[in-house]
C-alpha cells in the first residue's frame, strides 16, 4: 500500500466534510468513498485563527474506520492558533496528513517535525495574502510533504476562488521540489478544477461542490473527471491571463 505522502501526489478531488450534512456525515463520507475518493479533507477551526468553530479529534475518529477501510486517508487542515498543541491528539484520532498554517505559529519547523513524529504527512498552508516564498525555507529543509494554497480567505464556505490563486499555484509548483505535493482549497468546482490542475495543483479540496449536491458521489465523479482531464505543465498557449500571473 502506498504511503500517505505518495497518495497525495495523485491528481484528485478531496471532499471537505465542512460542507457535509452532519446528520448524515458517515453516510455521505461513505458515498464519496464508494465513488472513488481517496482523500477526505477535515477543516478544523477554533474561533480564534478564523472566526468559526467546527470540530475536533472526535469527528476524525468517527469517520476514521470507514475512510481507512476504503484505503483512503484523512487530511486534517488545522485552522487554529498554536497547532503544535493539538497535533498528537489528531494523529491519535486517525489523521494521516496534518496541515498547519504558517501564519498560526512562530515555530513552523518544530510543528512540522512534530507532525511527522506523530506518524502523519506534514503540510504547511498559506493564506491568500501570504506570499508563496513563505514556505521556501521549510521546503529547502525537507520538512514538507505538501503545501496547501488557500484560494479563498479561510474560515467560510461558498466563496469564489480568488483569480490570482492560479498564478500563485504556478509559482509554488515551480519553486517546490517534486517530492512536495501541492493542494488548493477554496472555490473548487466544475469550472475551476481543470484550471487549478493546469496551474500545478494535484489535490483539490471541494466542499459545497460535492456535498451540496443531491448526489455527492455523482458530484465527486464529475469533479474528478474535470480534474483528471487537465495536465501540468500546461502549454503557455492554453493558459488564460489569470493563470499566467
Amino acid at each position: 500500500m502506498p504511503s500517505t505522502a505518495e497518495q497525495l501526489h495523485a491528481v484528485q478531488i478531496a471532499p471537505s466534510i465542512l460542507s457535509a450534512d452532519f446528520g448524515r456525515l458517515r453516510a455521505q463520507v461513505q458515498d464519496v468513498l464508494a465513488a472513488g475518493a481517496r482523500v477526505i479533507h477535515v477543516d478544523v477551526m477554533d474561533g480564534h485563527f478564523v472566526p468559526p468553530i467546527t470540530f475536533g479529534p472526535l469527528v476524525v475518529e468517527a469517520i476514521g474506520d470507514a475512510v481507512h477501510a476504503a484505503g483512503a486517508i484523512i487530511d486534517v487542515h488545522l485552522m487554529i492558533e498554536r497547532p503544535e498543541r493539538q497535533v498528537v491528539e489528531f494523529a491519535r484520532a486517525g489523521a494521516d496528513s496534518i496541515t498547519v498554517h504558517v501564519e498560526a505559529t512562530p515555530h513552523l519547523h518544530y510543528v512540522l517535525a512534530a507532525v511527522r513524529e506523530a506518524g502523519c504527512a506534514a503540510s504547511a498552508a498559506i493564506n491568500p495574502g501570504t506570499p508563496a516564498a513563505a514556505v521556501s525555507e521549510a521546503a529547502a529543509a525537507d520538512s514538507l510533504d505538501m503545501v496547501l494554497c488557500m484560494s479563498v480567505d479561510p474560515g467560510w464556505g461558498n466563496q469564489a476562488l480568488i483569480p490570482s490563486s492560479y498564478g500563485k499555484l504556478r509559482r509554488l509548483r515551480e519553486q517546490l521540489p517534486r517530492s512536495v505535493a501541492l493542494e488548493v482549497d477554496g472555490g473548487v468546482h466544475r469550472e475551476t478544477a481543470a484550471r487549478c490542475v493546469r496551474a500545478g495543483a494535484g489535490v483539490l479540496v471541494a466542499g459545497s461542490a460535492v456535498f451540496d449536491a443531491a448526489d455527492p458521489g455523482a458530484a465527486y465523479l464529475e469533479l474528478a473527471a474535470a480534474a483528471s482531464a487537465a495536465r501540468w505543465p500546461a502549454p503557455e498557449a492554453a493558459l488564460d491571463a489569470d493563470e499566467r500571473r
